[in-house]
């Protein structure tokens, strides 16, 4: 649906609600409150440098990385904000173990899975980093209280929201509920986010393509024989496509989405972690994989699975993860599974 520019993320919110009358509107609350949060850490984010808080923590997360500090108060924030707003009744981050628990009392409906800084490693040297964020309709009974581990192990497919906060030359929430993929930039001096790219089409076909080629050695042929082949010229069919690689997850799914392109992280054999692939299945290829699907694109592992049907296993559970626009997606696939 078209809407005028200028509207607000509240107002949007509202009035998606209005077009389904037996909305309670908890979805809207919850996904209020986690805005909240995006301009808060987005406040920090930019202060980062005159705040003390670039740097490493000290300490090193469940995915054996070492912690920065603004990894820490990102996701501090967004449990704090999150345990009492009375919308959700589990949460996990990247950053833990295990699941966290809400407020007694405060339990919902909705489960939140959250990677609050992706792109660590590029916090330090001023590189856009952001914000991912998954939403399911808990399993279990809600007379039961607090939420359980099984409530979050859902597969993509049955996400009723997700999206990401990208925080770069502005910052923009960018987030779709199964209706359309919409996108927002803050503006600071209101501390409000407009809507400034509605209903966002990926590019069918790709200009560009992300991917770490540092990894070459450790390929399998037919990924090798893929990249030779996009970098080989061949003007009817708008090859070759352009090397865009940040190393920020976010910040690469960001530029495909809005310009075409398609980003590979495949499994490789380079260490043992990466055979089964690197990339988070709950906290960065499920919320991706939703939104790229709405916007027209799609997502697999490259082994033949999409990744809106892989039922997680655990909650840390990686995976490769091909995405982007469509015909790029399906040709890639072609070539792994040997059709090509």
């Amino acid at each position: 649906m078209n809407r005028p520019l200028g509207i607000t993320v509240s107002r949007h919110i509202l009035d998606s609600q209005r077009m389904h009358p037996e909305a309670t509107g908890e979805l809207s609350g919850l996904l209020s409150e986690l805005i909240v949060a995006a301009k808060t850490i987005s406040a920090e984010v930019n202060m980062a440098g005159l705040a003390d808080v670039l740097g490493q923590s000290g300490r090193t997360n469940i995915q054996g990385e070492s912690v920065q500090k603004l990894d820490d108060l990102a996701n501090n924030t967004i449990k704090r904000r999150m345990a009492r707003c009375g919308y959700i009744c589990v949460m996990t981050s990247e950053e833990e173990e295990d699941i966290i628990p809400v407020a007694e009392g405060y339990e919902g409906k909705y489960t939140l899975a959250f990677d609050p800084l992706d792109g660590s490693s590029n916090i330090d040297v001023n590189v856009s980093i952001g914000t991912i964020f998954s939403i399911h309709r808990r399993r279990s009974s809600l007379t039961t209280g607090q939420g359980t581990q099984g409530d979050l192990l859902q597969k993509g497919a049955t996400q009723v929201a997700a999206g990401y906060i990208i925080y770069g030359s502005s910052t923009m929430l960018v987030f779709s509920t199964g209706e359309g993929v919409h996108g927002f930039t803050l503006d600071p001096s209101v501390g409000e986010f407009f809507l400034s790219h509605p209903d966002i089409k990926i590019p069918p076909r790709a200009k560009y393509y992300s991917i770490n080629e540092g990894n070459t050695p450790y390929w399998d042929d037919n990924l090798r024989r893929y990249i030779d082949y996009v970098k080989a010229e061949d003007k009817a069919d708008g090859r070759p496509l352009s090397a865009r690689y940040i190393g920020t997850l976010v910040a690469d799914f960001h530029r495909n989405l809005i310009s075409g392109g398609i980003f590979l992280y495949p499994k490789d054999n380079k260490d043992a972690k990466k055979l089964s692939g690197k990339l988070r299945l709950l906290y960065e290829a499920s919320p991706f994989a939703f939104i790229i699907s709405q916007a027209g694109g799609r997502a697999i592992t490259g082994d033949g699975r999409n990744i809106l049907d892989i039922e997680p296993e655990s909650l840390h559970q990686r995976v490769p993860l091909i995405i982007g626009s469509k015909y790029d997606v399906d040709l890639v696939e072609d070539f792994l599974l040997g059709r090509r």
